[in-house]
C-alpha cells in the first residue's frame, strides 16, 4: 500500500513529494527498525563478542588502589547503609571511599562526620552549595587517592566481587585501553508495579543496547552514573565531566568516544539499584535523562558533520540520537493531528473515516508491539541467564512508557537543552524521594 502510494506520488508530483513521504514512512516505522535493530545486534554480540564477557579468570598479583567515590546530596535516609557496607563487605582490600557532600542540608553531614571517626579509609569533602553531581565529581577526582575512580551512587550497593572484577578487566591485555567500565543494574526495590517494569526496562537498555553497541561498533553511547568504574588517568586527559550538563554519564561516554580509547560493558558485573518507585519520580528523572541525550547530541552534530570520516565510529550513534529526536517531535505532532482529525469525523458523523483511522494505528501499533517484545525476550533471555523472564507480563507497561512517555520527555525538554548549549545551563540536582536500603 505505501508503496503504491509512493509511486503514484512520483508518477503525478514533484520529487519533494516522494522525498516527504519516504521520511513519513522511515518515521512510521523507525520504533519497530529501532527494536529489530538492537535485537539483531544482541544476536551479533553472542555471535562475536561473547567470550569477552566475563572477566578474565586470572588471579590479581596485586590489588591496585581504588577510589570509591560518591556524590551525595541530602541523601541521609540511605547513606549509612550504603557505606556500611562498602566499608565492611566488599572482599578487596586496597580502596578508600571519597564522599563529596554537596550541599546537603539535612542529616548527611552529621552521619558522615560520625562514621569518619569509626572507618578511618571513609574520608569526606564539604562542598557549601549545591552545584551539581559533575562539579562534585570534578573536585572529588582530584583528591582521590586511586588510579581506579568508582563512581557509586548513595543508593547503589555492588555485588561483594565487584572491585575483583573490575580489575580483572582493567589488568587484562585489552584493559589498556579501556576507559571506563560500566556493570549491570539489577533492580532491588520491585515492590511496586513501576520497579516491576523498571526490572524490564534495565534488563532491555543494558542486556541489549550496551551488547549492541559493543558488537557494531564497540562505542557505548552512556555509562551508568551510579556504577562505573574509570581510569582516572582518562578522566583527567578527557578535562572531567561537563559541569553545566543534565546528565554527566551521558557526556563524558561521547567524549571518550571522540578520544578513541575503549568503553567496556561487564554484564557479569552487578550492581543493585534504587529506581523511582512513583509516576512523578521516574518522569522527572526521565526528563533529565531527555535533556542529558539533547545536550550531547547538539554538543557533537557539528563536529561529526564537519569530520565525518574521522569520526566515523561515532556515526551510528548520531545516526540513532537524531532519529529519535525528531521522531519524538513527530510522534506527538502527528498524535495530536490524528486525535483532531477523528474528533472531526465523530463530529461530522463520518464514522467510516474513525474506524479506517483507528484500525491502521492499530496495525503500528501491533507491530511496534511484536518488535518490542522480540528486543524484550531476547533481553531477558540474555541478562542473568534468563531468571527475569518472569516478568515478561511487565513488558506492555515498559513498552508503552518508552514510545508515549519518552517522546514527551524530549519534546519538553529540548528548549532546555539548548539553552543549556547557549551557555546558561546548571548541573545542580535534586534528590528523588528515598527509602532505605536492604543489603539483604
Amino acid at each position: 500500500m505505501a508503496s503504491n502510494i509512493m509511486n503514484e506520488a512520483s508518477q503525478t508530483s514533484s520529487p519533494w513529494i516522494t522525498v516527504i513521504l519516504v521520511i513519513n514512512l522511515i518515521l512510521c516505522l523507525y520504533p519497530i527498525l529501532g527494536a529489530m535493530f538492537w535485537f539483531f545486534g544482541a544476536l551479533s554480540y553472542m555471535s562475536f563478542r561473547h567470550n569477552e564477557e566475563l572477566a578474565p579468570n586470572t588471579k590479581l598479583e596485586k590489588e591496585p588502589f581504588i577510589t570509591i567515590m560518591i556524590p551525595a546530596h541530602n541523601e541521609d535516609i540511605v547513606i549509612q547503609g550504603t557505606l556500611e557496607y562498602l566499608l565492611n563487605e566488599l572482599n578487596y582490600h586496597n580502596y578508600e571511599i571519597l564522599v563529596m557532600d554537596d550541599g546537603s542540608t539535612d542529616r548527611t553531614p552529621e552521619i558522615l562526620k560520625e562514621m569518619q571517626a569509626q572507618y578511618p579509609r571513609l574520608r569526606v569533602i564539604r562542598i557549601d552549595e549545591n552545584q551539581g553531581k559533575a562539579h562534585a565529581f570534578n573536585i572529588g577526582i582530584f583528591f582521590a587517592k586511586g588510579e581506579y575512580i568508582l563512581s557509586n551512587d548513595a543508593d547503589t550497593i555492588p555485588e561483594r566481587d565487584a572491585l575483583m572484577k573490575y580489575m580483572r578487566y582493567f589488568t587484562s591485555p585489552r584493559g589498556i585501553n579501556y576507559a571506563a567500565i560500566t556493570a549491570n543494574m539489577d533492580v532491588y526495590n520491585r515492590s511496586t508495579l513501576w520497579g516491576k517494569s523498571q526490572t524490564v526496562e534495565f534488563s532491555s537498555i543494558v542486556g541489549i543496547i550496551k551488547r549492541s553497541q559493543t558488537a557494531i561498533n564497540n562505542t557505548m553511547y552512556a555509562y551508568s552514573g551510579a556504577n562505573t568504574m574509570y581510569r582516572r588517568d582518562f578522566l583527567i586527559d578527557v578535562g572531567g565531566f561537563r559541569q553545566d550538563r543534565a546528565t554527566e554519564d551521558i557526556s563524558i561516554a561521547w567524549d571518550h568516544t571522540f578520544m578513541n580509547v575503549t568503553p567496556k560493558f561487564a554484564p557479569d558485573i552487578v550492581f543493585h539499584m534504587n529506581v523511582p518507585e512513583t509516576f512523578h519520580d521516574l518522569y522527572r528523572q526521565r526528563k533529565r535523562w531527555a535533556q542529558g541525550g539533547t545536550e550531547v547530541w547538539l554538543t557533537n552534530f557539528t563536529k561529526i558533520i564537519r569530520h565525518p570520516w574521522r569520526h566515523r565510529f561515532v556515526i551510528p550513534m548520531l545516526t540513532d540520537t537524531t532519529l529519535s529526536i525528531i521522531w519524538s517531535f513527530f510522534f506527538w505532532i502527528t498524535s495530536i493531528i490524528f486525535i483532531l482529525l477523528m474528533t472531526y469525523f465523530a463530529t461530522t458523523g463520518n464514522y467510516e473515516r474513525v474506524w479506517h483511522g483507528i484500525v491502521m494505528s492499530m496495525i503500528f501499533v501491533t507491530f511496534q508491539l511484536i518488535a518490542g517484545l522480540f528486543q524484550v525476550l531476547a533481553a531477558l533471555i540474555l541478562d542473568f541467564n534468563g531468571a527475569k523472564l518472569r516478568y515478561l507480563l511487565f513488558s506492555p507497561i515498559y513498552l508503552l512508557f518508552t514510545w508515549i512517555v519518552n517522546p514527551l520527555t524530549i519534546v519538553t525538554t529540548f528548549l532546555k537543552a539548548v539553552k543549556t548549549i547557549l551557555g546558561y545551563g546548571s548541573g545542580k540536582w535534586v534528590s528523588p524521594e528515598r527509602k532505605a536500603n536492604s543489603n539483604d
